[in-house]
């Protein structure tokens, strides 16, 4: 069989089209090299979580909101100066060099719990960061339709690598320790940036530029708008905040289940070698069942049922899943509940979640999409947390919290039914105006 015909069948099962094989297997390429380094670093984070404290995990959230605070207008004051071609290499070149200066710190004071509490934090910001700007990206890239058949094939590179990511960890953190696996980071995080400039020269050369589909500013021009562009973008849009209000509520689920996992691992498993190996077993688990997701189940369930489907079937889940743990609590039913969150999360609620903005302009992809997804998100872990250790401390029990979770992620399921309705509709006039102008 010749190549052409492969590279035919390889097109077909990704639901891609003409001209789009080359951009989607770089935009999955792209994820797989950012979540392996970040998913090598992430049991470490969690097992720094643990030295730092599990009854001060709430003050790590708080300070990881407050970093969030004065990170998001450095970054909408970069994204104002820096043509939006050049914007990932700053940021990811940014925190390339602070893992680099991590890994001689950690060479000197291994064990010192400020610096696994200032790690904890960095990570914490790393990762919405990165993430964000690299979804930024894909909805620059991809339009409305586009984002609908290629969006869950590019996000499997994600889970593909939370699979590698945890099992590099496991293997290599009595070889090559964390600092190690600090640098391995780095270097992934470099190779993205390769990928960067292929999808934009994709871009540019019109492989977005379909009939019909929104028009967008030039990616050699610095984005308009002041510091505090991206938050007053989203006070105005009825739209954004409705994205903002899903982000808050799936924050509350999630830190919820969060704050449950570290307690009963911090009970189970005393040594940080041991936290670290179980945190990636968990992990794997969650990669591989997303990653079968999102091949055989996510790429064909957004353009048949919509995006209103991907964002509502996981808070549903998570709501019954919650009324169980109230009648029945117990660390099986708590440690399915949360391996069966995350895996809708990285399958159906990351995807849909990011198609919510490719129909929007340039400075919503980029500035406000920044906004929500770091000081948003973070604000909602910061009051769901202090709100879980307050249930804690009242001696209320996992009971209220359970009921309280399941009335959150009722509440997160309507509103992500509400925002993918909108989503799909505006996709839809996308597409009929696609057809007119291939008709005219």
């Amino acid at each position: 069989m010749s190549t052409i015909s492969y590279l035919h069948r390889l097109s077909l099962a990704l639901n891609a089209r003409d001209g789009e094989l080359r951009p989607a297997l770089c935009g999955f390429l792209l994820f797989l090299c950012l979540f392996t380094g970040y998913f090598m670093l992430r049991p470490i984070r969690e097992s720094m979580g643990i030295a730092a404290g599990v009854e001060n995990l709430q003050w790590l959230f708080t300070a990881t909101f407050l970093v969030m605070l004065a990170a998001v207008p450095l970054f909408a004051w970069l994204s104002s100066r820096v043509p939006r071609l050049r914007l990932i290499d700053w940021v990811y070149g940014f925190f390339g060099i602070n893992l680099l200066m991590f890994v001689e710190v950690f060479q000197f004071l291994p064990d010192s719990v400020w610096l696994a509490r200032v790690f904890y934090v960095w990570i914490s910001v790393y990762n919405l960061f990165v993430v964000s700007v690299a979804w930024s990206l894909m909805a620059d890239v991809f339009d409305s339709e586009q984002a609908k058949r290629l969006f869950a094939f590019i996000a499997a590179g994600a889970s593909v690598g939370g699979l590698l990511g945890p099992a590099l960890s496991a293997l290599l953190i009595d070889t090559l320790g964390a600092s190690g696996l600090m640098l391995l980071a780095a270097v992934l995080l470099g190779a993205t940036l390769v990928l960067k400039r292929t999808l934009m020269s994709w871009r540019g050369q019109g492989g977005a530029g379909r009939p019909g589909a929104a028009p967008t500013q030039s990616p050699r021009q610095p984005l308009a708008g002041n510091p505090f562009s991206g938050m007053l973008a989203v006070l105005r849009s009825p739209y954004l905040l409705g994205i903002a209000g899903f982000v808050v509520l799936l924050a509350t689920v999630s830190t919820f289940l969060y704050f449950e996992q570290a307690r009963l691992v911090a009970e189970h498993y005393p040594d940080r070698a041991s936290q670290v190996r179980i945190f990636s077993t968990i992990d794997i688990i969650v990669q591989a069942g997303a990653l079968l997701s999102q091949l055989f189940i996510t790429g064909r369930i957004a353009p048949r049922l919509g995006v209103r489907a991907l964002l509502a079937v996981v808070p549903l889940l998570m709501c019954i899943g919650f009324l169980g743990l109230a009648l029945a609590p117990g660390f099986a039913l708590l440690a399915t509940l949360m391996i069966v969150r995350r895996i809708g999360e990285y399958a159906f609620v990351r995807p849909g979640r990011e198609m919510l903005f490719a129909p929007l302009d340039a400075e919503s992809k980029y500035k406000a999409k920044n906004f929500i997804d770091t000081v948003v998100y973070r604000a909602g872990d910061a009051m769901s947390g202090w709100a879980k250790s307050l249930l804690d401390q009242l001696g209320q029990g996992a009971g209220v919290a359970a009921i309280v979770g399941a009335c959150c992620a009722l509440l997160w399921g309507y509103l992500g039914w509400q925002l993918g309705r909108q989503a799909d509709d505006a996709a839809s006039r996308e597409l009929r105006l696609a057809v007119i102008s291939a008709r005219a």
